[in-house]
């Protein structure tokens, strides 16, 4: 379970039993069920945070000393562009977890540093998974390709690329940053400024 503190410290407990050592962890889990406003009930709100926020704040205070012990560390967040840049119809609740995680990130960020620890995450925007099946049917997504300046979803290897960048050492001296990985997505003002290509 994503959201649970107990499992999470447990992980980074077995990790280190089988690896020997903790370098790099990434908080890729989320949870988003497409609802409007007004019908976000107490559970559902409830699980958004805690997969999405809270457990961010689990697996952090679980890796630290793991971290310490070896030195140093990445703390490295999937995010979204979904809250802090842009919002969607529905997500309400997933905007406001994820505008939380950016703050985490730069506030994480600056509390490690003196501890050889860097805190980053990656914006996606919209990614062809099973999930974006959620946001509607085969229609939907040509017409977010269409409104995507590079004219495609973004692929789960274009998340994985700019994760392997954070966690290099070419990213050593970056922290407290995220990196909007969406195809230009949030540039325009509008899509109608995308003409027909």
């Amino acid at each position: 379970d994503a959201a649970s503190r107990d499992a999470l410290v447990a992980l980074v407990a077995a990790v280190e039993r089988d690896g020997g050592r903790l370098d790099v962890v990434v908080h890729n889990a989320a949870y988003f069920p497409l609802t409007p406003f007004e019908q976000i009930d107490a559970p559902v709100l409830e699980r958004t945070l805690s997969v999405n926020l809270s457990a961010l704040f689990w697996l952090a205070q679980a890796a630290l000393p793991a971290f310490e012990r070896a030195g140093a560390g990445r703390l490295l967040v999937t995010s979204s562009v979904t809250g802090p840049r842009v919002v969607y119809p529905g997500l309400a609740h997933y905007a406001a977890s994820k505008a939380g995680v950016n703050g985490f990130i730069r506030a994480a960020a600056l509390e490690l540093a003196r501890r050889n620890v860097t805190v980053n995450g990656v914006e996606p925007g919209m990614i062809r998974t099973p999930a974006a099946g959620n946001l509607g049917d085969a229609s939907v997504a040509a017409q977010i390709a269409r409104d995507i300046p590079l004219a495609r979803m973004g692929e789960p290897e274009d998340i994985a690329s700019a994760m392997l960048f954070l966690a290099s050492a070419d990213a050593a001296y970056i922290t407290g940053q995220t990196i909007v990985v969406d195809g230009g997505a949030t540039l325009p003002e509008s899509g109608a400024v995308l003409g027909d290509g």
